[in-house]
């Protein structure tokens, strides 16, 4: 019998070849296999990522309602059960009364913050040991406020680092627990996730009781000034960003974001005048980034912003500090008035490498209400700190350290982890703190 020649070339191919030879349609139903197993556990492991997020957040919250309400006899929860809702607040006391206020920069998070910050065993982010240098500066004064630059879309959405920012819900529940009670959500970055990224940020914000200023969900929120009362003062709130890196405002959302506009923040200052207000605070996101040194229209915003009211502004948006004033000013009426501004708190934390992004200060100002509601800022001192980043470890990385403490333990032997070259850098970067910043105010 004949051989069939055909047959003898299959059986002397290479097993390549005969793969390569294969039906088609069987090559292409193999892959689809492949391809279809691999979307399966990529979307079963996001699926498990949120689920383990949301519990973690569920989680927090219950943790966050459990501190307030331990705190229930502290002035600054305690908002109006102490003070007569009236307005009757603002009437003359019997004695001075004094507080302090705290003040830190931006909460920024890159990527490289969130991803240090995953337990790849729990599927959640803890961001808490990044603070653990340096808490005991935020929980003890009446009142801390600091700035989020960052947005908490969900983990939905995808966390995402510059130049839309979007973050685990965890960082802000950190920044709750180390005392934050006020963060400025108007900024530059806040409409990053859009509208409903806008909303989702307040709503986070609400569920972990930290209050918030300058975005909004509608209207009547935009109207609506924030007050805090510390022991027995009132305190207003404000805060207007420059704008929104070019992401325009909703149509018919004009409301979402506080813009620097004299109109608009004229009329809220008035408003929080006539509602009895004894001391204003204002939260301004302006000037230069990388600047330390602020430019002509932060001066001139603060000429006008204190002409107005405003007794403190705190700025924020360069990403480095710029330095701090208190001035004396002369209002229409021929009165006069203590006053301070710092033009910008630098970054509190972030993972920037420019000159100066990493240094920064924890703000403390003490500030008198006298029997008459004058208002007078006593003190202002500062301790100086250092986004640090551990070459030496592989997860929990990021450190906020107290330079001043963490110096000292170098020198004296009880703590050289840091090594020889960041203790030299961390004493430059002391110098340079204190050089932009200037010298701490004492009882002017």
């Amino acid at each position: 019998m004949r051989r069939n020649p055909r047959s003898n070339r299959r059986r002397n191919l290479s097993v390549w070849e005969q793969i390569l030879q294969a039906d088609t349609k069987n090559v292409i139903g193999v892959l689809l296999l492949f391809f279809l197993v691999f979307l399966i556990s990529f979307v079963s492991t996001k699926l498990i990522i949120i689920h383990r997020s949301r519990s973690s957040a569920n989680s927090d919250i219950e943790n966050v309602k459990s501190i307030v309400n331990e705190s229930s006899d502290n002035s600054v929860f305690n908002d109006v059960a102490n003070e007569v809702s009236d307005g009757s607040s603002t009437s003359n006391l019997d004695n001075d009364r004094s507080f302090t206020l705290c003040a830190i920069g931006d909460v920024m998070c890159h990527n490289t913050q969130y991803m240090d910050a995953f337990n790849s065993s729990t599927g959640e982010y803890d961001f808490s040991y990044v603070f653990n240098d340096i808490s005991k500066y935020t929980t003890t004064p009446d009142i801390t406020i600091g700035s989020l630059e960052t947005s908490f879309a969900g983990a939905e959405r995808g966390y995402s680092n510059y130049p839309t920012f979007n973050s685990p819900d965890s960082l802000a529940y950190s920044i709750r627990q180390i005392g934050v009670d006020v963060l400025s959500t108007a900024g530059n970055h806040c409409l990053d996730m859009g509208f409903d990224g806008l909303s989702r940020t307040i709503d986070v914000l609400d569920s972990y009781h930290l209050d918030h200023l300058g975005t909004y969900k509608s209207k009547e929120d935009q109207e609506k000034i924030l007050y805090k009362y510390v022991r027995g003062t009132k305190i207003a709130f404000v805060n207007y960003t420059y704008g929104t890196n070019g992401i325009p405002v909703p149509e018919g959302k004009d409301f979402c974001v506080n813009l620097i506009d004299k109109d608009l923040i004229k009329s809220q200052l008035d408003t929080a005048k006539a509602d009895g207000a004894n001391l204003i605070v204002a939260c301004m996101h302006w000037g230069t980034e990388y600047m330390t040194s602020p430019n002509d229209e932060q001066k001139d915003l603060s000429d006008f912003l204190f002409k107005n009211g405003v007794d403190i502004i705190l700025g924020n948006h360069p990403h480095c500090l710029q330095p701090m004033e208190k001035r004396t000013v002369t209002l229409d009426d021929g009165s006069t008035k203590d006053c301070f501004v710092i033009y910008a708190l630098g970054n509190f934390i972030c993972d920037q490498t420019a000159e100066n992004t990493r240094n920064s200060i924890i703000l403390n100002l003490r500030i008198t209400r006298s029997k008459d509601n004058k208002i007078s800022i006593d003190n202002v001192n500062y301790i100086p700190i250092y986004m640090y980043k551990d070459p030496n470890l592989s997860s929990q990385k990021f450190r906020v350290l107290d330079i001043e403490k963490t110096l000292t333990f170098y020198e004296e032997g009880a703590d050289t982890s840091i090594g020889a070259a960041m203790y030299q850098d961390l004493k430059v970067q002391l110098d340079k703190i204190k050089s932009i910043v200037g010298e701490e105010i004492v009882g002017q």
